[in-house]
């Protein structure tokens, strides 16, 4: 899908739009349900915001596709987690079992769920020697998350796996936004307020490191990121361009897709599914101006939330398509 990183850059220009039509649509049926305007809440704007994407004013959830993308970092070298790399892969085969909390959550919101390790679970490179990956390993790990992406799929749900990520995504967030280390550093898998305080020093350095090369979406995402954040933005990426509404879980996924935040309009097509526990996500929201839909006090990942969001989702298409218009119920306002 992306050749180069010319092909990446383009198709961040002329983004796929909602279309308004079926948004207002859905708007004005809202209106006549057999309830107060407003009453429902943000499930309103939800399936308003479902219609538009769909192209349609009863939007439906046929076929929801979760995505979970797992990879190891260079930067565990660093001590910057409590456990092994080996844990990413022996997860991704718990995933693969059916034992894991997003297993249960994508089988209750009735979600496709499959697991993609990247490049075999091989570490990226270490970001406090220089960058992540190469141009050609990231633009790999690119298209992998966009071929990913079923074009037929109604919605698509986001999230990740891989010990040492949230170092990661703190690099990411400093180096597209800046501040402190400590501003975007949290305790991740366990770490202890020594260890937060280890990574933010480590964090500031990448930066650093990779002072010279972090002029663009791609040069970030290249030289800061893992794999599965990479593959995180391809999905996103073909995910706008066939039309798919995007859930996407907590700080680690959102962290991925937060690189791209100079590009008009790239989050319109995304929720934001839950306020993670997780220090910097807080601080991230805020820098994208969103709300995300639950908080919940959860910072698994694994698309947990996303997961759970889907679930609201499909409750408030319910009520849009369910429900009795005050016409069809014989009730005069």
């Amino acid at each position: 899908m992306f050749e180069t990183v010319n092909n990446f850059q383009d198709s961040l220009n002329g983004l796929t739009k909602r279309n308004e039509a079926f948004f207002e649509a859905a708007f004005e049926r809202q209106k006549q349900l057999t309830k107060p305007p407003g009453s429902l809440g943000k499930l309103e704007e939800y399936a308003c915001f479902m219609a538009a994407w769909q192209s349609n004013e009863r939007p439906e959830i046929k076929l929801a596709q979760a995505l979970v993308f797992a990879g190891n970092h260079g930067v565990c070298n660093q001590g910057v987690s409590p456990f092994p790399q080996e844990v990413t892969m022996a997860m991704v085969e718990n995933f693969r079992n059916g034992g894991a909390a997003i297993n249960q959550l994508a089988k209750h919101s009735n979600a496709e769920l499959n697991t993609i390790l990247l490049s075999a679970g091989k570490p990226t490179a270490d970001i406090t020697i220089g960058p992540a990956m190469t141009e050609k390993e990231c633009l790999k790990a690119i298209n992998t998350g966009a071929e990913a992406v079923n074009s037929e799929a109604d919605i698509l749900v986001l999230g990740e796996m891989g010990i040492g990520n949230s170092t990661i995504s703190s690099a990411l967030c400093l180096g597209t936004f800046g501040g402190k280390g400590s501003d975007w550093v949290g305790a991740g898998t366990g770490s202890t307020s020594e260890g937060i305080a280890k990574k933010a020093k480590i964090i500031e350095f990448a930066i650093s490191s990779n002072q010279n090369c972090l002029n663009s979406p791609f040069e970030i995402l290249m030289s800061l990121g893992g794999r599965e954040q990479a593959a995180i933005c391809g999905a996103l990426l073909a995910a706008r361009l066939y039309s798919i509404p995007v859930i996407i879980d907590g700080f680690i996924a959102s962290s991925a897709i937060a690189p791209l935040v100079s590009v008009n309009n790239i989050y319109d097509h995304v929720i934001f599914a839950h306020q993670s526990a997780e220090a910097g996500h807080e601080r991230l929201m805020n820098k994208l101006g969103k709300v995300p839909m639950l908080n919940l006090g959860m910072r698994l990942g694994e698309g947990s939330g996303a997961a759970l969001a889907l679930s609201i989702i499909r409750a408030s298409l319910a009520c849009h398509n369910g429900m009795a218009t005050f016409a069809e119920a014989g009730i005069s306002g």
